[in-house]
């Protein structure tokens, strides 16, 4: 009988998983866990402490369960500031400029694949050196652009500067490049036009990558402090990044609890959305990775 499953298990090239094997598996998972576990501990951290009081938050040791949940946190926290006021400014210029952003990405990456025009691959070069610019190095002439325009406290000055990433683009533009030039060809003898072959062909082929460009694009836009804070200074246009500054106290009597609640209302829709579209993550970042 031995000898038999032996003979099958060589048939099939089969073999038994060695100890190195083994070791070399339980090596990397206890490495991914570690790694996911440096990750995971302060969001953990934050939504404990979302649910203390500051006698458990400074206990030590530490108390990483709260013994009596205080759900009044949630409230409070809504209630110190006009978070209602905060979520729909961030709404307005994450969803706008998303768009706008995700939209410019789309048509550049297009013209730079697919249009024959001169100085295409030097127009390329510079939106590469785009990518190495340090975005504080354009918040100056931004500032005095907007300014001039008499666009402070609004929402077209908080959104149109981030209207146009170099990033974006440039992640479009590389998977593009990966499409299958046939059926390009057979849409161009349908009689389509360039819209037409970007919206019906070229997008839908796209899906896992251009969910990718979007939600970097959401998880920026969101998050975004220093443009916001500069750009505005009426507490009716301050975003969600801006407004947890406001549960601060001056003298350092900070309610934590009061804080982290808060926090978890900011962190809380960017990671729905990551759960959401996760599964378009990976597939969208390693597109046109070997093919430039």
């Amino acid at each position: 009988m031995d000898a038999a499953v032996k003979t099958q298990r060589e048939l099939h090239g089969c073999r038994s998983p060695s100890w190195q094997g083994y070791a070399s598996l339980t090596f990397k998972y206890a490495l991914l866990a570690l790694t996911a576990l440096v990750f995971l501990l302060p969001v953990f951290w934050m939504v404990s402490a979302s649910l203390k009081g500051l006698q458990e938050i400074y206990a030590f040791p530490t108390v990483w369960v709260p013994s009596q949940p205080k759900w009044g946190n949630y409230p409070d926290a809504w209630n110190a500031a006009p978070f209602a006021r905060f979520y729909a400014n961030t709404l307005i210029t994450t969803f706008f400029g998303v768009g706008l952003e995700v939209v410019n990405a789309a048509l550049t990456a297009y013209a730079l694949v697919f249009l024959p025009f001169p100085g295409k691959n030097l127009i390329f070069i510079v939106l590469l050196a785009a990518l190495m610019i340090p975005v504080q190095v354009t918040i100056l002439p931004n500032y005095l652009t907007i300014a001039s325009l008499g666009w402070l406290n609004t929402y077209q000055g908080i959104i149109l500067p981030g209207a146009s990433v170099a990033f974006s683009a440039f992640l479009l533009r590389q998977h593009f490049l990966t499409l299958p030039t046939e059926i390009l060809e057979a849409a161009r003898l349908e009689g389509a036009g360039h819209l037409r072959m970007l919206w019906d062909v070229v997008l839908p082929l796209s899906r896992p990558v251009l969910v990718t460009a979007l939600l970097i694009s959401v998880v920026a836009k969101w998050n975004d402090f220093l443009w916001p804070l500069i750009v505005t200074n009426r507490l009716d246009m301050r975003v969600l990044s801006i407004g947890l500054a406001y549960l601060f106290d001056q003298e350092g009597n900070n309610q934590w609890g009061i804080i982290m609640a808060a926090a978890v209302f900011v962190v809380a829709p960017v990671v729905a959305l990551f759960v959401w579209t996760q599964r378009h993550i990976i597939s969208g970042l390693t597109a046109g990775a070997t093919k430039g």
